[in-house]
């Protein structure tokens, strides 16, 4: 069976095709992506502008297109934080299932958490014991942890790197004063959070997954031999650290030069690495392996998932 799914987050819309059958793991066989950064278009009042829905609606026709060619069996959409905490929501939803020809569904933030967990859990698999995950996007940071597929905490906070670039690093370099006040406002955020997942039982795998923490790792983080010959990464907290004061000192355009910092991310980079070492500090992380699958690969798990569970 072929899905696809559709992933129209803070920063891309992101279209997966996987050839999937119960019980398998995904085989992708496109990955397609459209970069909007929607946080440039919210307006005071907190809606999408009438430009950031426009791009919306063309990535999500390039997309159609894709689908099509490429005989999708089935279309899984979803919408995260810039669609669901955008004030004009509805309208910019009815827009795109218009363009997309196909209904949206809009995951809440600790929906994301568990879906991100599970592809987590997927990849590491169970000998892995207890995971804690760290994922950050373009408008929120996720949090979950647990022994099971279903975790015992999941959250999600609104520190997402485009989302803090936007408010507290505007300036391009944005200078150390303006990180020490992300720093603050993170810390102040993430603390109830923290403490909630201190009180868990430690964990045996602390991972990060998405692009933002893929890129730091690819900057200041450590290869290890990888299963099947692949490539896992390391990220330890204090190479991750060294590294803020000279990401704030640079301008975006010298930033892109850096190993694994890639032109859509060039302006967030700053405030991801802000506020995921902000979180590793406050969880007492002292390092995390990176994972290659995220939400999308979590989505497709779930949903062939729930077809096995309804075979006769």
């Amino acid at each position: 069976m072929r899905l696809g799914v559709l992933d129209i987050g803070s920063n891309t819309v992101h279209l997966l095709i996987a050839d999937m059958r119960p019980g398998g793991r995904p085989l992708a066989s496109t990955s397609e992506r459209a970069v909007v950064r929607l946080m440039r278009f919210l307006t005071p009042d907190g809606a999408i502008s009438e430009e950031g829905v426009r791009q919306l609606v063309d990535a999500t026709a390039g997309a159609r297109e894709i689908i099509a060619a490429d005989h999708v069996d089935e279309l899984l959409a979803t919408a995260t934080s810039a669609v669901r905490d955008a004030t004009n929501g509805a309208e910019v939803i009815a827009r795109i299932e218009q363009a997309l020809g196909a209904p949206l569904q809009v995951l809440d933030g600790e929906t994301e958490a568990r879906l991100t967990f599970l592809a987590a859990r997927r990849w590491f698999g169970w000998a892995s014991g207890r995971i804690e995950l760290f994922d950050i996007g373009g408008g929120s940071l996720e949090l979950a942890a647990g022994a099971d597929e279903l975790p015992e905490a999941a959250a999600s906070v609104p520190l997402g790197a485009g989302r803090m670039t936007l408010r507290f690093l505007p300036d391009d370099p944005p200078g150390q004063a303006a990180v020490e006040e992300l720093r603050a406002h993170a810390q102040q955020t993430l603390q109830p959070v923290a403490e909630q997942f201190r009180a868990l039982p430690r964990p045996d795998h602390i991972v990060g997954s998405s692009k933002a923490i893929r890129s730091l790792a690819r900057l200041a983080g450590v290869p290890l031999a990888g299963w099947g010959g692949g490539e896992r990464m390391l990220l330890p907290r204090a190479a991750l650290g060294s590294w803020i004061p000279r990401l704030a000192r640079l301008p975006a355009s010298a930033r892109q030069e850096l190993p694994g910092i890639t032109p859509d991310r060039t302006f967030q980079i700053v405030a991801a690495a802000v506020v995921l070492h902000t979180a590793m500090e406050l969880m007492q992380v002292t390092e995390l392996e990176v994972c290659p699958w995220a939400l999308r690969e979590g989505v497709l798990l779930r949903y062939i998932e729930s077809l096995a569970w309804e075979s006769p």
